[in-house]
């Protein structure tokens, strides 16, 4: 027994010394290949220009409102557009700048709170079932998959963006693995 423990404790060790460029790197790698595309091509959705919210950017963001001026863009304000292009907005550059890993603690920090307001327009605004935690099916499509989400964007907060980063290449990041 004190053989089993002994191997466990060697390899407790060995994976304890690699949190610090292993769990970044992979969460920026799932990210990179599971998330990324999703919060880019919603984002395409969002705009007809650069500075042009487009109509479902209005529906997506703003359901009820939208649909309470009857779907007439031009009845929405100025805070309606600002918001519709910085969602947009931010639905781009966020994720590019995770991929790259630059400022990565700042994109986790800023996707953390989009997923959050995503997750109650879909709730709320759009009437999505959020589904239940604990309740043995992983497949709620808002509270299990996000919360899944959370957790990278956690990982990414907390270790920053890892070895293979542009925050690391940067200098915005001291090497830790030195210690």
């Amino acid at each position: 027994m004190n053989a089993v423990i002994g191997i466990y404790r060697a390899g407790a060790g060995l994976a304890a010394r690699q949190d610090d460029w292993l769990l970044p790197t992979l969460a920026r790698l799932v990210f990179a290949g599971v998330l990324f595309g999703y919060f880019w091509a919603s984002a395409l959705t969002k705009l007809e220009g650069p500075f042009t919210p487009s109509t479902g950017a209005y529906a997506q963001i703003f359901p009820r409102v939208f649909e309470a001026v009857g779907y007439d863009v031009g009845q929405l304000g100025l805070w309606h557009w600002l918001v519709a292009l910085a969602g947009a907005w931010a639905e781009l550059v966020l994720p590019l700048l995770i991929v790259l890993g630059l400022l990565t603690r700042l994109a986790a920090l800023g996707m953390t709170g989009f997923v959050l307001v995503q997750s109650l327009t879909d709730i709320y605004g759009h009437g999505a079932a959020p589904g239940a935690w604990f309740d043995r099916a992983p497949d709620a499509l808002i509270l299990d998959q996000r919360a899944l989400w959370l957790l990278l964007f956690a990982v990414l907060l907390c270790k920053g963006g890892g070895p293979v980063s542009a925050d690391r290449v940067l200098g915005v990041e001291r090497a830790r693995l030195a210690a």
